[in-house]
């Protein structure tokens, strides 16, 4: 039987916590139960406009916990949670203070780490075909639209100090200028995703964590990934969600390219018992597309070069699976 959040927290030292690397707004304290650092996560939308962005009302972390899913997870990742509640208003979700496992800010993958983690992915994939989401976790539309310009000037009225939705309405509004082959894909489906969800919802599915980035992963010494902070978009989804997202955040960090990495979490999948014969190449071109509908600022931001000329090619190209 599970201990509570309330009785794992009484007596427990407690203090607020301000994380480095937090960009969206979510409050954290550190606690020491019997000797132990954990750490406390709120998901409360009033605070992270992520969860605003995606209509979560700080349930679906918790239900991840709740409905035994995190547990169905393969041995080969480390979540860290211990435990989970949600008053109708705020969630909370206690971690083991994974901190020394994680990877150092802005270092390179060493190369046996990035191929560990696509194949740990593609393990987490693997374990979860074919999936349906029947808990109440992130639909297919809110995940395409989380850094839309949409969100940005929703930031921006209610007057929210935090920084990306600016930023993110700063590389929208340079997009059709430093790559008008991008926005000419991109900007119609900003407006109206339909044509892409539908596409995207013919694929095979299966669980996405939804933020595969270098600050949520870590490793244990006998080999193991830690992967965080699943509650900002996990849900049902292509698993091309989670290895697009990976490649569009985690460029420069690569010890290999992107068609590379590709290619190994394909090989990945293979090893772990999913045939990709019948539905990669439209799940890849899909997927490619929709990530520049979530990243497109970004890459704008990052002017004209091989990164940008890379995600041009591949959204035109899933472009022709709509």
């Amino acid at each position: 039987m599970r201990d509570s959040l309330e009785d794992l927290l009484a007596g427990a030292d407690r203090e607020v916590w301000v994380p480095a690397d937090t960009k969206s707004g979510a409050r954290f304290e550190r606690v020491v139960i019997a000797g132990e650092p954990y750490v406390l996560k709120y998901q409360d939308p009033r605070d992270d406009w992520l969860l605003r962005a995606t209509g979560d009302p700080g349930e679906r972390y918790v239900l991840l916990w709740e409905r035994g899913l995190l547990d169905r997870l393969p041995g080969v990742i480390d979540h860290a949670v211990v435990a989970a509640d949600w008053d109708g208003r705020v969630g909370r979700v206690l971690l083991r203070d994974v901190t020394a496992q994680l990877l150092p800010p802005e270092q390179p993958f060493r190369p046996a780490g990035h191929a560990r983690f696509l194949d740990h992915m593609a393990a987490m994939h693997a374990a979860f075909w074919e999936w349906r989401d029947d808990v109440g976790l992130t639909p297919l539309t809110a995940r395409y639209l989380i850094f839309s310009p949409a969100v940005a000037e929703a930031e921006a009225t209610l007057g929210s100090p935090a920084v990306v939705p600016g930023v993110m309405a700063q590389g929208w509004s340079k997009l059709a200028q430093v790559s008008p082959l991008l926005a000419d894909v991109v900007q119609p489906l900003l407006v109206d995703p339909g044509p892409l969800v539908e596409a995207l919802g013919q694929l095979p599915h299966t669980l996405v964590h939804g933020d595969w980035k270098a600050a949520n992963l870590g490793s244990h010494a006998d080999g193991r990934t830690v992967l965080l902070d699943f509650g900002e978009v996990p849900g049902e989804a292509s698993p091309i969600a989670d290895l697009s997202w990976y490649l569009a955040l985690n460029a420069d960090l690569m010890p290999e390219s992107k068609d590379d990495a590709i290619a190994t979490y394909r090989a990945a999948l293979w090893r772990h018992g999913v045939d990709t014969a019948d539905w990669w190449d439209a799940a890849v071109g899909l997927e490619l597309l929709g990530t520049m509908v979530q990243f497109g600022w970004e890459k704008a931001l990052g002017g004209q070069g091989p990164e940008l000329a890379w995600w041009e090619a591949r959204a035109a190209e899933g472009a022709r699976w709509l």
